[in-house]
Protein backbone atom coordinates (compact mmCIF):
# COMPACT_ATOMS: atom_id res chain seq x y z
CA UNK A 1 0.00 0.00 0.00
CA UNK A 2 1.51 3.19 -0.94
CA UNK A 3 1.41 6.45 1.44
CA UNK A 4 -0.67 8.60 0.72
CA UNK A 5 0.37 11.57 -1.55
CA UNK A 6 1.40 14.64 -0.04
CA UNK A 7 -1.12 17.68 -1.55
CA UNK A 8 -1.00 21.50 -0.59
CA UNK A 9 -4.54 21.07 0.39
CA UNK A 10 -3.75 17.81 3.36
CA UNK A 11 -1.06 20.11 4.23
CA UNK A 12 -3.17 22.79 4.66
CA UNK A 13 -5.23 20.34 7.07
CA UNK A 14 -2.39 19.97 9.00
CA UNK A 15 -1.54 23.26 9.18
CA UNK A 16 -5.40 24.19 10.66
CA UNK A 17 -3.52 22.29 14.08
CA UNK A 18 -0.29 23.98 13.79
CA UNK A 19 -1.00 27.68 15.09
CA UNK A 20 -0.81 31.27 13.40
CA UNK A 21 2.94 31.45 13.47
CA UNK A 22 3.49 27.98 11.69
CA UNK A 23 0.79 29.03 9.37
CA UNK A 24 2.42 32.18 7.61
CA UNK A 25 6.03 30.72 7.80
CA UNK A 26 4.62 27.57 5.64
CA UNK A 27 2.79 30.09 3.26
CA UNK A 28 5.78 32.35 3.47
CA UNK A 29 8.41 29.49 2.36
CA UNK A 30 5.65 27.92 -0.49
CA UNK A 31 5.05 24.60 1.22
CA UNK A 32 1.23 25.62 1.30
CA UNK A 33 -0.48 28.08 -0.57
CA UNK A 34 -2.80 30.53 1.25
CA UNK A 35 -6.19 29.54 -1.26
CA UNK A 36 -5.34 26.06 0.23
CA UNK A 37 -5.36 27.54 4.15
CA UNK A 38 -8.06 29.12 3.32
CA UNK A 39 -10.24 26.17 1.79
CA UNK A 40 -9.06 23.97 4.98
CA UNK A 41 -10.05 26.65 7.14
CA UNK A 42 -13.65 26.78 5.55
CA UNK A 43 -13.97 23.21 5.23
CA UNK A 44 -13.70 23.09 8.77
CA UNK A 45 -16.33 25.44 9.24
CA UNK A 46 -18.58 23.97 7.47
CA UNK A 47 -18.33 20.92 9.13
CA UNK A 48 -18.42 22.45 12.58
CA UNK A 49 -20.03 25.81 12.70
CA UNK A 50 -23.81 24.21 12.72
CA UNK A 51 -23.22 22.55 15.78
CA UNK A 52 -20.56 24.76 17.47
CA UNK A 53 -22.85 28.67 15.98
CA UNK A 54 -19.17 30.45 16.40
CA UNK A 55 -19.92 32.25 13.41
CA UNK A 56 -22.25 34.52 12.80
CA UNK A 57 -21.14 35.49 9.51
CA UNK A 58 -18.65 33.29 6.59
CA UNK A 59 -16.87 35.43 4.30
CA UNK A 60 -16.09 33.05 1.64
CA UNK A 61 -15.67 34.01 -1.61
CA UNK A 62 -14.13 37.38 -0.27
CA UNK A 63 -11.56 35.25 1.71
CA UNK A 64 -10.82 33.18 -1.29
CA UNK A 65 -10.24 36.46 -3.43
CA UNK A 66 -8.22 37.51 -0.54
CA UNK A 67 -6.14 34.50 -0.12
CA UNK A 68 -5.62 34.51 -4.16
CA UNK A 69 -4.39 37.64 -3.75
CA UNK A 70 -1.96 36.86 -0.50
CA UNK A 71 -0.12 33.98 -3.29
CA UNK A 72 -0.05 36.44 -6.33
CA UNK A 73 2.10 38.84 -4.12
CA UNK A 74 4.49 35.83 -2.72
CA UNK A 75 4.71 35.11 -6.41
CA UNK A 76 5.49 38.99 -7.50
CA UNK A 77 8.48 38.53 -4.83
CA UNK A 78 6.86 41.31 -2.22
CA UNK A 79 8.00 41.88 1.08
CA UNK A 80 5.44 39.62 3.45
CA UNK A 81 4.15 40.67 6.71
CA UNK A 82 3.98 38.71 9.91
CA UNK A 83 0.45 36.55 9.35
CA UNK A 84 0.81 36.42 5.63
CA UNK A 85 -2.13 34.15 4.39
CA UNK A 86 -3.35 33.30 7.86
CA UNK A 87 -7.08 32.95 8.56
CA UNK A 88 -8.55 34.94 10.87
CA UNK A 89 -11.90 35.50 12.39
CA UNK A 90 -13.20 39.28 13.75
CA UNK A 91 -16.25 39.32 16.69
CA UNK A 92 -18.93 40.80 15.83
CA UNK A 93 -18.50 44.64 17.54
CA UNK A 94 -15.82 44.84 15.62
CA UNK A 95 -15.72 46.83 11.85
CA UNK A 96 -15.18 44.67 8.72
CA UNK A 97 -15.79 46.44 5.40
CA UNK A 98 -18.92 45.03 3.85
CA UNK A 99 -20.34 43.56 6.96
CA UNK A 100 -23.08 45.16 9.46
CA UNK A 101 -21.13 45.40 12.83
CA UNK A 102 -24.02 44.04 14.70
CA UNK A 103 -22.67 44.06 18.68
CA UNK A 104 -24.57 40.49 18.76
CA UNK A 105 -28.20 41.70 18.16
CA UNK A 106 -30.28 42.91 15.23
CA UNK A 107 -30.47 46.50 15.96
CA UNK A 108 -28.11 47.52 12.80
CA UNK A 109 -28.73 46.90 9.44
CA UNK A 110 -26.06 48.79 7.22
CA UNK A 111 -22.57 47.37 6.30
CA UNK A 112 -19.70 48.78 7.18
CA UNK A 113 -17.94 50.83 4.02
CA UNK A 114 -13.89 50.85 5.88
CA UNK A 115 -12.66 48.58 8.08
CA UNK A 116 -11.86 49.46 12.02
CA UNK A 117 -7.97 50.12 13.35
CA UNK A 118 -7.65 46.51 13.99
CA UNK A 119 -8.60 44.66 10.89
CA UNK A 120 -7.03 47.05 8.95
CA UNK A 121 -3.56 46.36 10.68
CA UNK A 122 -4.44 42.36 10.31
CA UNK A 123 -4.70 42.61 6.49
CA UNK A 124 -1.67 45.24 6.37
CA UNK A 125 -0.04 42.43 7.99
CA UNK A 126 -1.09 39.83 5.65
CA UNK A 127 -4.30 38.19 7.33
CA UNK A 128 -7.48 37.28 5.39
CA UNK A 129 -10.70 37.79 7.40
CA UNK A 130 -12.50 34.75 7.72
CA UNK A 131 -15.86 36.27 9.25
CA UNK A 132 -17.56 37.63 12.17
CA UNK A 133 -17.75 35.76 15.28
CA UNK A 134 -20.97 35.79 18.03
CA UNK A 135 -21.13 37.69 20.95
CA UNK A 136 -23.92 38.09 23.44
CA UNK A 137 -25.73 41.57 22.77
CA UNK A 138 -22.81 44.39 23.26
CA UNK A 139 -20.99 42.07 25.02
CA UNK A 140 -22.92 42.47 28.11
CA UNK A 141 -22.88 38.78 29.38
CA UNK A 142 -20.02 36.23 30.12
CA UNK A 143 -22.16 33.81 28.01
CA UNK A 144 -22.41 33.92 24.61
CA UNK A 145 -26.19 33.40 23.99
CA UNK A 146 -27.71 36.28 21.57
CA UNK A 147 -31.53 36.30 20.76
CA UNK A 148 -30.98 37.15 17.49
CA UNK A 149 -27.53 35.13 16.93
CA UNK A 150 -28.34 31.89 18.92
CA UNK A 151 -25.99 30.65 21.30
CA UNK A 152 -22.68 29.52 21.27
CA UNK A 153 -21.11 26.17 22.41
CA UNK A 154 -18.08 24.95 23.71
CA UNK A 155 -15.73 22.48 21.21
CA UNK A 156 -14.97 20.99 24.97
CA UNK A 157 -18.67 19.38 25.69
CA UNK A 158 -21.14 21.46 23.40
CA UNK A 159 -23.70 21.13 25.99
CA UNK A 160 -21.46 23.81 27.56
CA UNK A 161 -20.88 27.66 27.80
CA UNK A 162 -18.19 28.97 25.89
CA UNK A 163 -18.33 31.78 28.17
CA UNK A 164 -18.07 35.42 27.31
CA UNK A 165 -18.36 38.00 25.56
CA UNK A 166 -15.75 36.46 22.87
CA UNK A 167 -17.46 32.87 22.94
CA UNK A 168 -17.68 32.75 19.35
CA UNK A 169 -13.95 33.46 18.83
CA UNK A 170 -13.17 31.19 21.23
CA UNK A 171 -14.89 28.19 19.87
CA UNK A 172 -13.86 28.75 16.44
CA UNK A 173 -10.50 28.83 17.81
CA UNK A 174 -10.82 25.73 19.72
CA UNK A 175 -12.46 23.62 17.11
CA UNK A 176 -9.45 24.78 14.65
CA UNK A 177 -11.85 26.93 12.71
CA UNK A 178 -8.96 29.28 12.86
CA UNK A 179 -5.86 29.99 14.66
CA UNK A 180 -6.53 33.51 15.77
CA UNK A 181 -9.47 35.31 16.66
CA UNK A 182 -10.11 38.63 18.02
CA UNK A 183 -12.07 39.50 20.58
CA UNK A 184 -12.58 42.06 23.03
CA UNK A 185 -12.44 42.28 26.89
CA UNK A 186 -14.46 45.07 29.18
CA UNK A 187 -14.61 43.04 32.20
CA UNK A 188 -13.01 39.58 31.89
CA UNK A 189 -14.35 38.97 28.08
CA UNK A 190 -11.38 37.91 26.42
CA UNK A 191 -9.83 35.40 29.73
CA UNK A 192 -13.42 34.34 30.62
CA UNK A 193 -13.58 32.43 27.18
CA UNK A 194 -10.01 31.77 26.75
CA UNK A 195 -10.35 29.36 30.36
CA UNK A 196 -13.34 28.24 29.72
CA UNK A 197 -11.77 26.44 26.31
CA UNK A 198 -8.61 25.57 26.59
CA UNK A 199 -6.32 29.13 25.66
CA UNK A 200 -4.70 31.58 26.09
CA UNK A 201 -6.17 34.89 26.28
CA UNK A 202 -4.21 38.40 27.26
CA UNK A 203 -5.97 41.72 27.91
CA UNK A 204 -3.53 44.19 27.45
CA UNK A 205 -2.74 47.30 29.27
CA UNK A 206 -5.46 49.88 28.98
CA UNK A 207 -4.57 52.11 25.85
CA UNK A 208 -2.34 49.29 23.88
CA UNK A 209 -4.65 48.91 21.00
CA UNK A 210 -6.22 51.44 19.66
CA UNK A 211 -10.11 51.34 19.36
CA UNK A 212 -10.75 52.91 16.41
CA UNK A 213 -13.32 54.24 15.19
CA UNK A 214 -14.64 54.15 18.58
CA UNK A 215 -12.08 56.64 20.67
CA UNK A 216 -12.67 54.80 23.78
CA UNK A 217 -14.88 51.24 24.59
CA UNK A 218 -16.88 50.84 27.84
CA UNK A 219 -15.04 54.34 29.32
CA UNK A 220 -11.37 53.00 30.43
CA UNK A 221 -12.58 49.76 30.66
CA UNK A 222 -12.67 48.68 26.95
CA UNK A 223 -9.83 46.52 25.15
CA UNK A 224 -9.27 44.39 22.18
CA UNK A 225 -7.43 41.95 21.69
CA UNK A 226 -6.79 38.04 20.05
CA UNK A 227 -7.62 34.12 21.37
CA UNK A 228 -5.20 31.78 20.56
CA UNK A 229 -4.05 28.28 21.18
CA UNK A 230 -0.65 29.40 22.17
CA UNK A 231 1.43 32.00 23.22
CA UNK A 232 3.50 33.00 20.52
CA UNK A 233 0.30 33.23 18.40
CA UNK A 234 -0.87 35.76 20.96
CA UNK A 235 2.39 37.96 21.15
CA UNK A 236 2.64 37.92 17.13
CA UNK A 237 -1.18 39.45 16.62
CA UNK A 238 -0.06 42.01 19.18
CA UNK A 239 2.81 43.53 17.34
CA UNK A 240 0.57 43.33 14.58
CA UNK A 241 -2.28 45.40 15.97
CA UNK A 242 -0.59 47.27 19.22
CA UNK A 243 -0.57 51.31 18.68
CA UNK A 244 -2.81 53.96 18.57
CA UNK A 245 -4.64 56.46 16.28
CA UNK A 246 -5.03 60.09 16.69
CA UNK A 247 -8.77 60.63 18.58
CA UNK A 248 -7.92 57.97 20.87
CA UNK A 249 -9.12 58.29 24.42
CA UNK A 250 -6.49 56.49 25.93
CA UNK A 251 -2.61 55.55 24.85
CA UNK A 252 0.57 53.27 26.48
CA UNK A 253 3.75 53.70 25.64
CA UNK A 254 5.41 51.22 23.37
CA UNK A 255 7.19 48.15 24.59
CA UNK A 256 10.37 48.00 25.48
CA UNK A 257 10.76 44.57 23.98
CA UNK A 258 8.58 43.19 21.18
CA UNK A 259 5.66 40.74 22.88
CA UNK A 260 7.11 38.03 20.46
CA UNK A 261 10.45 38.34 21.47
CA UNK A 262 9.42 38.58 25.23
CA UNK A 263 7.56 34.84 24.53
CA UNK A 264 10.34 33.77 22.72
CA UNK A 265 12.65 33.74 25.86
CA UNK A 266 10.52 30.98 27.86
CA UNK A 267 13.58 28.31 29.15
CA UNK A 268 14.70 29.35 32.73
CA UNK A 269 17.78 30.72 31.55
CA UNK A 270 15.60 32.77 29.51
CA UNK A 271 13.11 33.94 32.16
CA UNK A 272 14.27 36.22 34.88
CA UNK A 273 13.65 35.04 38.42
CA UNK A 274 9.94 36.63 39.33
CA UNK A 275 8.59 37.44 42.72
CA UNK A 276 5.13 35.93 42.22
CA UNK A 277 2.38 36.67 44.65
CA UNK A 278 -0.81 34.13 44.64
CA UNK A 279 -3.91 34.22 46.16
CA UNK A 280 -7.35 32.50 45.33
CA UNK A 281 -9.24 35.00 47.55
CA UNK A 282 -11.95 36.73 45.14
CA UNK A 283 -12.18 40.67 44.59
CA UNK A 284 -16.03 40.36 44.86
CA UNK A 285 -17.32 39.24 48.81
CA UNK A 286 -19.36 36.27 49.26
CA UNK A 287 -17.43 34.42 45.55
CA UNK A 288 -16.10 31.49 46.48
CA UNK A 289 -13.72 29.62 43.61
CA UNK A 290 -14.53 26.01 42.35
CA UNK A 291 -12.09 23.64 44.06
CA UNK A 292 -10.98 22.70 40.82
CA UNK A 293 -9.81 26.23 40.11
CA UNK A 294 -8.13 26.43 43.60
CA UNK A 295 -6.35 23.03 42.68
CA UNK A 296 -4.96 24.57 39.42
CA UNK A 297 -3.55 27.76 41.15
CA UNK A 298 -2.08 25.30 43.55
CA UNK A 299 -0.16 22.81 40.77
CA UNK A 300 0.76 26.23 39.21
CA UNK A 301 2.65 27.43 42.43
CA UNK A 302 4.74 24.42 42.69
CA UNK A 303 5.05 24.46 38.96
CA UNK A 304 6.47 27.87 39.01
CA UNK A 305 8.72 27.49 42.37
CA UNK A 306 9.87 24.58 40.59
CA UNK A 307 10.88 26.93 37.15
CA UNK A 308 13.17 28.81 40.01
CA UNK A 309 10.46 31.85 41.06
CA UNK A 310 10.04 33.14 44.17
CA UNK A 311 6.27 32.11 44.79
CA UNK A 312 4.40 33.51 47.79
CA UNK A 313 0.68 33.52 49.12
CA UNK A 314 -0.18 37.04 49.59
CA UNK A 315 -3.32 38.96 50.99
CA UNK A 316 -4.45 40.97 47.98
CA UNK A 317 -6.98 43.46 50.06
CA UNK A 318 -8.63 44.41 46.82
CA UNK A 319 -10.66 47.20 47.04
CA UNK A 320 -13.88 47.60 45.82
CA UNK A 321 -14.38 48.27 42.29
CA UNK A 322 -18.48 48.25 41.68
CA UNK A 323 -18.21 52.18 42.09
CA UNK A 324 -16.14 52.83 39.10
CA UNK A 325 -17.25 49.86 37.24
CA UNK A 326 -20.64 49.91 37.08
CA UNK A 327 -20.97 53.49 35.54
CA UNK A 328 -18.57 52.62 33.01
CA UNK A 329 -20.12 49.31 32.34
CA UNK A 330 -23.65 51.16 31.47
CA UNK A 331 -22.32 54.19 30.23
CA UNK A 332 -20.72 52.65 27.67
CA UNK A 333 -23.98 50.37 26.71
CA UNK A 334 -25.36 53.47 26.55
CA UNK A 335 -22.82 55.00 24.03
CA UNK A 336 -22.59 51.95 21.35
CA UNK A 337 -26.62 52.15 21.85
CA UNK A 338 -26.52 55.19 19.91
CA UNK A 339 -24.48 53.59 17.24
CA UNK A 340 -27.44 50.93 16.37
CA UNK A 341 -30.42 52.16 13.76
CA UNK A 342 -33.29 50.37 15.43
CA UNK A 343 -33.09 50.69 19.32
CA UNK A 344 -36.79 49.16 18.91
CA UNK A 345 -35.21 45.54 18.15
CA UNK A 346 -32.42 45.67 21.21
CA UNK A 347 -32.84 42.62 23.26
CA UNK A 348 -35.37 43.03 26.77
CA UNK A 349 -32.97 42.71 28.34
CA UNK A 350 -30.99 45.38 27.03
CA UNK A 351 -33.86 47.97 27.33
CA UNK A 352 -33.77 46.96 31.10
CA UNK A 353 -30.40 47.58 31.63
CA UNK A 354 -30.56 51.19 30.09
CA UNK A 355 -33.64 51.92 32.00
CA UNK A 356 -31.96 51.33 35.87
CA UNK A 357 -28.91 53.16 33.98
CA UNK A 358 -30.74 56.17 33.18
CA UNK A 359 -29.67 58.23 36.34
CA UNK A 360 -25.82 57.11 35.26
CA UNK A 361 -24.68 60.89 33.77
CA UNK A 362 -21.57 61.38 31.31
CA UNK A 363 -20.25 63.11 34.57
CA UNK A 364 -20.53 59.81 36.75
CA UNK A 365 -18.95 58.02 34.21
CA UNK A 366 -15.79 60.39 34.22
CA UNK A 367 -15.87 60.37 37.85
CA UNK A 368 -15.63 56.69 37.50
CA UNK A 369 -12.68 56.48 35.05
CA UNK A 370 -10.92 58.98 38.10
CA UNK A 371 -11.82 56.26 41.04
CA UNK A 372 -10.28 53.30 39.08
CA UNK A 373 -6.93 55.70 38.63
CA UNK A 374 -6.93 55.88 42.41
CA UNK A 375 -7.91 52.29 42.56
CA UNK A 376 -5.17 51.27 40.40
CA UNK A 377 -2.57 53.55 42.50
CA UNK A 378 -4.05 51.33 45.37
CA UNK A 379 -3.07 48.16 43.84
CA UNK A 380 0.29 49.03 42.90
CA UNK A 381 1.34 49.82 46.61
CA UNK A 382 -0.54 46.65 47.76
CA UNK A 383 0.74 44.08 45.33
CA UNK A 384 2.53 45.28 43.03
CA UNK A 385 4.77 46.86 45.31
CA UNK A 386 5.54 43.33 46.52
CA UNK A 387 4.99 41.23 43.11
CA UNK A 388 5.98 41.12 39.82
CA UNK A 389 3.29 38.84 38.59
CA UNK A 390 -0.10 38.11 40.72
CA UNK A 391 -1.30 34.46 40.33
CA UNK A 392 -4.89 34.53 40.90
CA UNK A 393 -8.11 31.74 39.41
CA UNK A 394 -9.36 33.28 36.05
CA UNK A 395 -13.03 32.16 36.90
CA UNK A 396 -14.61 30.69 40.34
CA UNK A 397 -17.26 28.42 39.33
CA UNK A 398 -16.84 25.70 36.27
CA UNK A 399 -18.49 26.68 33.75
CA UNK A 400 -22.05 26.22 32.89
CA UNK A 401 -24.45 24.34 30.71
CA UNK A 402 -25.76 26.22 27.39
CA UNK A 403 -29.34 28.25 28.12
CA UNK A 404 -27.81 30.66 31.09
CA UNK A 405 -29.98 33.83 30.03
CA UNK A 406 -33.07 31.51 28.80
CA UNK A 407 -35.80 33.37 29.76
CA UNK A 408 -33.96 35.45 32.35
CA UNK A 409 -34.73 39.08 33.70
CA UNK A 410 -31.88 41.80 33.99
CA UNK A 411 -31.36 40.70 37.68
CA UNK A 412 -30.96 36.97 37.16
CA UNK A 413 -28.35 37.70 34.31
CA UNK A 414 -26.45 39.98 36.41
CA UNK A 415 -26.20 37.30 39.53
CA UNK A 416 -25.51 34.71 37.32
CA UNK A 417 -22.80 36.65 35.37
CA UNK A 418 -20.84 38.38 38.90
CA UNK A 419 -18.96 34.42 40.19
CA UNK A 420 -17.76 34.79 36.17
CA UNK A 421 -15.90 38.02 36.17
CA UNK A 422 -15.00 37.91 40.24
CA UNK A 423 -11.25 37.92 39.04
CA UNK A 424 -11.17 39.58 35.89
CA UNK A 425 -13.44 42.78 36.08
CA UNK A 426 -10.65 44.60 38.83
CA UNK A 427 -8.31 45.01 36.26
CA UNK A 428 -10.23 46.46 33.55
CA UNK A 429 -10.89 49.18 35.84
CA UNK A 430 -7.14 49.80 36.69
CA UNK A 431 -5.89 48.50 33.05
CA UNK A 432 -3.44 46.55 34.57
CA UNK A 433 -2.75 43.14 31.57
CA UNK A 434 -3.71 40.07 32.81
CA UNK A 435 -3.67 37.05 30.67
CA UNK A 436 -5.67 33.30 31.30
CA UNK A 437 -3.18 30.49 30.95
CA UNK A 438 -4.61 26.61 30.34
CA UNK A 439 -4.03 24.69 33.39
CA UNK A 440 -5.31 21.13 32.09
CA UNK A 441 -8.61 19.49 32.66
CA UNK A 442 -11.03 18.65 35.63
CA UNK A 443 -12.95 15.95 36.17
CA UNK A 444 -16.22 17.28 34.10
CA UNK A 445 -13.83 16.94 31.16
CA UNK A 446 -13.72 20.67 30.56
CA UNK A 447 -10.44 22.87 31.08
CA UNK A 448 -9.24 24.86 33.95
CA UNK A 449 -6.99 28.08 33.68
CA UNK A 450 -5.14 30.51 36.28
CA UNK A 451 -4.92 33.93 35.43
CA UNK A 452 -1.32 35.97 35.84
CA UNK A 453 -1.64 40.04 36.14
CA UNK A 454 1.50 42.35 35.90
CA UNK A 455 1.69 45.72 36.47
CA UNK A 456 0.42 48.47 33.76
CA UNK A 457 2.72 48.52 30.29
CA UNK A 458 4.19 45.41 31.24
CA UNK A 459 2.63 42.63 29.03
CA UNK A 460 6.24 41.30 28.19
CA UNK A 461 6.60 39.21 31.67
CA UNK A 462 3.36 38.08 31.42
CA UNK A 463 4.49 36.66 27.57
CA UNK A 464 7.47 35.32 28.76
CA UNK A 465 6.23 33.88 31.87
CA UNK A 466 3.15 32.52 30.07
CA UNK A 467 5.58 30.92 27.43
CA UNK A 468 7.49 29.09 30.36
CA UNK A 469 4.53 27.57 31.89
CA UNK A 470 3.62 26.81 28.36
CA UNK A 471 7.19 24.74 28.08
CA UNK A 472 6.80 22.59 30.45
CA UNK A 473 2.73 22.06 30.66
CA UNK A 474 2.00 22.00 27.36
CA UNK A 475 -1.64 22.69 26.26
CA UNK A 476 -1.67 23.50 22.46
CA UNK A 477 -1.43 20.10 21.25
CA UNK A 478 -5.12 18.72 22.89
CA UNK A 479 -7.98 18.81 21.09
CA UNK A 480 -11.72 18.38 21.45
CA UNK A 481 -13.15 14.96 19.71
CA UNK A 482 -15.53 17.04 17.12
Amino acid sequence: MTDEPVTDQNVAEQLLRAGAEAQARAVASGEVSAVALVEASLARVEALNPLLNAFTVVLADEARGEARARDEARARGEALGPLHGVPVAIKEENDVAGTVTTFGGQANRTPKLRDGHVTRLLRDAGAVILGKTNMPEFGQWPFTESEHHGVTRNPWKPGHTTGGSSGGSAAAVASGMVAVAIGGDGGGSIRIPSAVCGLFGLKPTRGRVSTAPMSDVWGALGTIGPLTRSVIDSALVYDVIRGNEPGDRFTADDPETPFAEAARLQSAQGQRKLRIGWSTRSTIRGIRPATEHVRAVEETVTLLAGLGHDVFEIDPRYPDATAAFVPQFVGGIRDEVKLVEEPSRLERRTRQLLAVGAPIRPRLVAGAIRRGEKLAERVDERIFSRCDVLLTPTIAPRPARVGVLDGGSLPKAALRAQPMIAYTALWNVTGHPAASVPAGFADDGLPTAVQLVARRGDEATLFGLSAQVESVRPWADRWPAL
